[in-house]
């Protein structure tokens, strides 16, 4: 992870769901929703896995970047949840990239631990085919 990423919000950010991040080319300002949340799909850096989605605050998105492991935000718990923490499956940040619309992340790890991601034991959150 390049200091290119590294977080640096604006003391009013946290009455503001809009705040800039340093970018690779300029600044690109996030757009969290009306909870303070913003999405982030986790995807294996090597093999372009997706191994699960999960919702990240201002104050996770800043630990995160601070720390290299990821830490999002339980939507069902209502705290603050550093993956791996018990179970051992971390993930290290490898890089952290905003969409078109800078409203969701994707963020790239390597996972830690067993390999696995999902709560299930399944290294991916997607495993489940839908059909019509």
């Amino acid at each position: 992870m390049g200091s290119e990423v590294a977080l640096r919000a604006p003391a009013a950010a946290a009455l503001d769901p809009t705040w800039a991040v340093p970018a690779r080319h300029g600044e690109v300002a996030l757009h969290f929703d009306e909870r303070g949340l913003i999405p982030a799909v986790v995807q294996q850096h090597d093999t372009g896995e997706v191994l699960m989605v999960a919702w990240m605050t201002q104050e996770s998105l800043d630990e995160t970047l601070a720390t290299g492991q990821t830490v999002f935000w339980s939507r069902s718990r209502d705290e603050r949840w550093h993956k791996g923490a018990t179970s051992g499956n971390t993930q290290r940040v490898v890089d952290v990239i905003a969409d078109c619309d800078a409203d969701v992340l994707l963020i790239k790890v390597e996972q830690g631990g067993a390999g696995v991601a999902c709560h299930t034991g399944a290294r991916s959150c997607f495993f489940q085919p839908v059909t019509g």
